[in-house]
């Protein structure tokens, strides 16, 4: 029988990872940092050979715990041991980071059996008709939305292999290409947030999920960006591998009052429905046009919105913090010796006696204030009489409080408000009552998608819920989304539920042998090992960058990201504090880096997915070279990333620093 090319290639990794291990590994003089190096080796070789990742990490943690534990005192190994697994487990159930995984996953196979993706695809292809390599652009945004809805790869690469690859192959569309997108397309789920790889490595690396997510916005963007750039060019270039949309498949039909004013008075929604509401066209009732009139004018009242909102940013007045009733220190002896001792704001701390004149001369002492021996002091200086001239001394605050104005509006926004007025009269004056119904179909499948997603994503950006907090109203969204479509139900939910907690289980059982893993390594020495080679190399931080991301690059060939998350950034992490590198920033680099552990054979789940899911006729070779060209434009991104960093650290600079 012959063995398949994928097979040849990760045997041809696994012989040299061991071989490598048997040439440089000190056999004569093994110390326990060796032990680690030994136990990293063969746990990636295990998992290779298909052992699950968790309960290999486990395992072997456990196994080289005891060699660690061993070697101190061999009694009480065995006892240590254990409570080391104890102890890493019961952290890992502790961590209240993993809880907003469950809801995000939840949330995500919610919005997978709403049926709303199916419209939003059919929305997005009628939108974007006129574009170049149209059903593949429209492929591509609405993986992004899918993405930012769900986090979870499978589902959007699954769902859009059966929705969009049948009808790019319909159209005439490129086998590689189509595959090339849909995985690509699906892998964003990686990266933009509520990515469940971002908290996976904010719990690893301690850096906060919040900023990552902010972080992560921009460079998600840039990404899905180059896709769409790319398959337009493509398009462009070579229209056979990417035909227009055939006129049979953009047929839109139009509801009878909008077809009566259509036929009658063209197909210009703003005059036609003016018309039609001054009751002047025979057929249509002024109600109904009016009906129609309001959701055509929709887009102009957003635009309102944004301006106002951008309005008040920009002329937001600065905050002047209010120090009323603070007084400066050492404010209450001065005040005690204006009282007790005359006019002068100098008189030395303690000392009560007369103070010197402007004059220069002395004032004689007045013997009636002298107290009796015995008499209470404070007293006296809390006396009500006493009291009164602080009161009287103080300056006279206004009854009103005064109100900051409002700053100027700056230049930009009224350039922002003209090209807002342009853009939105161009639209009118194109939009056709087809454009309508192509609007309102994206009402129904975009828009209540994008509401939840900004709902979750600016309540945890703006900081106005913590990642579970905002997990559990994504969950309450994608609950009443189902509902609202009519496909919540007892099957969806709780074919929803057994989902999550499978998901959610797996990548607990992770964090539980990673972190047992990580203890044994920690305990063998290894990471001290490590780090003595990778100072002893005597790196500039560029240097070590670059090391870093292509042993990431390269270990998304044979691994998955969940494996290089959980087993190599502990190693990664601690060396990033010499190097002064900012863990943010690692960890943007990181997810955009990882998108190659989808798109890389022999190991590249998406493909598999896809592969699932397609006609017998598109083969595995077809879509691995289909998926190339994508993970040369995610290396160009990660470049673009490293060369300008602000691309992903601006956002969290400004809204956290």
């Amino acid at each position: 029988m012959t063995i398949k090319r994928e097979l040849w290639f990760g045997l041809l990794l696994m012989g040299l990872i061991l071989l490598t291990t048997v040439i440089f590994m000190p056999w004569s003089n093994l110390t326990q940092g060796h032990l680690g190096l030994l136990m990293l080796s063969l746990v990636v070789v295990a998992i290779m050979l298909g052992f699950p990742t968790a309960f290999t990490l486990m395992g072997m943690g456990v196994l080289f715990t005891w060699f660690a534990y061993r070697s101190g005192n061999p009694d009480i190994a065995v006892r240590q041991t254990l409570d080391l697994m104890v102890q890493r487990t019961y952290a890992v159930m502790t961590n209240e980071v993993l809880i907003s995984i469950p809801l995000f996953v939840f949330m995500g196979y919610l919005v997978e059996r709403a049926n709303l993706i199916a419209k939003l695809f059919r929305s997005l292809e009628l939108a974007l008709a006129r574009l170049p390599g149209s059903l593949a652009v429209a492929t591509l945004v609405t993986c992004a939305i899918f993405a930012t809805a769900t986090g979870i790869v499978g589902a959007v690469v699954t769902l859009m292999g059966l929705l969009a690859l049948p009808a790019m192959l319909k159209s005439g569309y490129d086998v590689r290409l189509s595959a090339g997108v849909i995985t690509a397309g699906g892998c964003l789920g990686i990266l933009i947030p509520p990515s469940v790889m971002l908290i996976v490595y904010g719990a690893t690396a301690g850096v906060s999920v919040v900023q990552l997510y902010a972080g992560a916005f921009f460079p998600g963007i840039m990404l899905a960006t180059l896709y769409i750039l790319y398959v337009i060019i493509v398009a462009k270039l070579k229209p056979h591998l990417a035909p227009p949309l055939p006129m049979s498949e953009r047929h839109v039909d139009l509801p009878p009052v909008t077809q009566a004013i259509n036929d009658k008075l063209g197909d210009k929604v703003f005059t036609g429905l003016l018309r039609g509401i001054s009751g002047s066209v025979a057929g249509v009732a002024p109600a109904a046009a009016a009906r129609q009139g309001l959701i055509a004018i929709l887009p102009a009242l957003a635009l309102v919105a944004v301006l106002a909102f951008t309005w008040s940013l920009a002329t937001r007045p600065i905050e002047v913090e209010d120090t009323t009733g603070l007084v400066e220190m050492g404010g209450e002896t001065k005040e005690l010796a204006k009282i007790l001792g005359g006019n002068s704001t100098e008189a030395p701390v303690g000392k009560v006696g007369p103070a010197p004149s402007a004059t220069g001369l002395a004032e004689p002492p007045v013997e009636g204030l002298q107290e009796p021996p015995g008499a209470e002091k404070p007293a006296a200086l809390v006396a009500a009489p006493s009291a009164a001239p602080m009161v009287a001394a103080a300056p006279p605050v206004s009854a009103e409080k005064i109100e900051p104005e409002r700053l100027a509006t700056p230049l930009w926004f009224w350039l922002v408000l003209g090209g807002g007025l342009a853009a939105i009269a161009a639209f009118y004056a194109i939009f056709t009552f087809v454009r309508l119904e192509v609007f309102k179909m994206l009402l129904s499948s975009f828009f209540p998608l994008a509401v939840m997603i900004l709902a979750v994503l600016g309540s945890i950006v703006f900081g106005l819920a913590t990642p579970t907090e905002a997990a559990a109203i994504g969950s309450l969204g994608g609950l009443i989304l189902a509902a609202a479509y009519r496909q919540l139900n007892y099957g969806v939910v709780k074919e929803s539920v057994f989902l999550t907690a499978k998901t959610s289980a797996m990548v607990c059982w992770l964090f539980v042998g990673s972190s047992i893993f990580s203890a044994a390594f920690a305990l063998l020495g290894g990471q001290d090992l490590v780090e003595k080679w990778v100072l002893s190399l005597d790196m500039t931080p560029i240097q070590f960058m670059l090391l870093s991301q292509f042993i990431i690059f390269i270990l998304g060939w044979p691994l998955e990201w969940t494996e290089i998350i959980v087993i190599f950034m502990p190693i990664f992490i601690p060396l990033l504090a010499h190097f002064h590198i900012d863990p943010l920033f690692f960890g943007l680099l990181v997810a955009l880096n990882l998108q190659t552990a989808f798109l890389s054979p022999p190991v590249a789940m998406a493909a598999f997915y896809l592969k699932g899911v397609s006609p017998p006729h598109v083969t595995l070779n077809q879509i691995f070279a289909g998926m190339m060209p994508f993970m040369g434009i995610q290396v160009f991104a990660l470049a673009l990333l490293y060369i300008f960093p602000e691309i992903g650290m601006w956002l969290p600079r400004v809204l956290y620093q």
